[in-house]
């Protein structure tokens, strides 16, 4: 715990980061954090379902289990092998805007584990054997999702939302799209997007020598610059509606709403949002979950979530109760809604969500995975600085500025509101 105390409270910036790029534009950062027992190697390309043209959605992802099935020198199976021979560990997800492979290793194993990465991500065989196998099994994956009540609704409530903006599809993608995916395809989808201005590879824990030259000898220096993407994305913005759904087998009764907010790059505006949520949703002293479930009693959860993006944020509320009790938790939410407009938080409230604000920022330097993340995200899309620096935007967020710039936004009739309850499918 005074470990946990010194690093909350501390002028600690975080790790030492030393920023680089490649001739053909490819960034690289290392994350210096001499008394890790493990270092984390995290490569990431701007290659998410953002990227998808049209007949292409869940290339973005599909493609992500594709590299796993063997390489130029790595047969499948072989890179999972090789990472586990060496002591550590692999995995990988693709989001709205990006895909990340990361690996965990021993500190003296991190120069095989750099070019087996390297080896898998960007000369994969994409055999069409394999192509045709895992295809089932994302297929079977997007059967599992559907399965699943709950992940429906969210995907419900995006779509309503987002409309035709690539962040309201299915990062899964659609069953018809997969099926007509060839490996040709996904080539030229690899081709397009993993261009060396699109790339960057992190690698946190103890220091590396000969790390900088290594890179510029590697697959990654390799790969041809610049971004031909012949899509332009425009910011998200959310259409605001109320809307019914039914859903057999969902256990509970929720209220959500979704707001749209300023891209992950206004980091000043991120950061007062960041707070405004957590006054409104994230812990028992916060306005909804006080007044809804610890006084009403009305409610199972109230889970209120900030989502920075490269095309504009998301704010989702999902508020779980009983059915019977919809029609008054809307009333209550609603009114609390109103209120923040009218009156602006406590010094206790706001104190207590920067510190909660920050403390989440924080503790993410604990793990090489975590700062390894962070760090490739930031550069690949150039925000080259301290993992601490965006706490310096708190203070500029008072309760007065909260109140008047930000609440005002956060209102019901500027969500998508959907309204889900258990029943049959409709």
């Amino acid at each position: 715990m005074e470990l946990c105390h010194a690093v909350l409270n501390s002028p600690f910036p975080g790790p030492e980061l030393d920023h680089w790029s490649l001739a053909n534009g490819a960034r690289c950062v290392m994350a210096e954090m001499p008394d890790a027992p493990l270092t984390c190697l995290d490569f990431w390309c701007r290659a998410g379902s953002v990227s998808e043209q049209d007949g292409e959605e869940g290339m973005a992802h599909f493609l992500e289990h594709m590299l796993f099935k063997g390489s130029r020198h790595l047969p499948p199976g072989a890179f999972d092998l090789a990472i586990e021979a060496l002591g550590g560990s692999s995995n990988a997800a693709t989001g709205f805007d990006d895909v990340h492979f990361h690996v965990l290793v021993p500190p003296e194993r991190t120069r095989d584990a750099l070019n087996h990465l390297l080896e898998l991500v960007l000369q994969p065989t994409l055999d069409p054997e394999g192509f045709s196998m895992e295809r089932d099994v994302v297929l079977e994956e997007i059967a599992q999702y559907a399965d699943q009540p709950s992940e429906q609704v969210l995907q419900q409530l995006l779509t309503r939302g987002c409309g035709s903006h690539p962040y309201g599809r299915p990062i899964l993608g659609q069953r018809a799209s997969l099926k007509a995916m060839t490996p040709a395809a996904m080539d030229g989808f690899h081709r397009r997007r993993y261009l060396g201005s699109n790339c960057c590879i992190a690698v946190a824990g103890q220091s590396m020598n000969g790390l900088g030259e290594m890179l510029a000898e590697s697959q990654l220096a390799d790969l041809p610059s610049g971004d031909i993407s012949t899509k332009v994305v425009q910011p998200v913005q959310v259409q605001s509606g109320r809307h019914r759904l039914s859903l057999d087998r969902l256990e509970s009764a929720r209220l959500l709403m979704l707001w749209s907010a300023p891209a992950a790059s206004d980091q000043a505006a991120v950061m007062g949002i960041d707070l405004a949520t957590t006054l409104l949703g994230e812990g028992r002293r916060s306005r909804l979950v006080k007044r809804l479930r610890e006084e009403l009693q009305l409610v199972e959860s109230v889970t209120m979530d900030l989502t920075a993006l490269e095309n504009g944020s998301l704010i989702t509320l999902e508020v779980i109760c009983a059915p019977e009790a919809l029609p008054a938790v809307e009333v209550e939410v609603n009114q609390i809604l109103a209120r923040t407009t009218e009156h602006a938080a406590s010094v206790a409230e706001l104190k207590r969500a920067r510190q909660l604000v920050s403390n989440g920022l924080r503790y993410a330097l604990e793990s090489t995975g975590q700062v390894a993340a962070m760090s490739a995200g930031q550069s690949l899309w150039n925000r080259q600085q301290e993992l601490l620096r965006p706490l310096d935007h708190l203070d500029a967020w008072d309760a007065e500025r909260i109140c008047s710039e930000l609440c005002p936004a956060l209102q019901p009739e500027q969500a998508c509101v959907l309204i889900a309850q258990p029943g049959e499918t409709c």
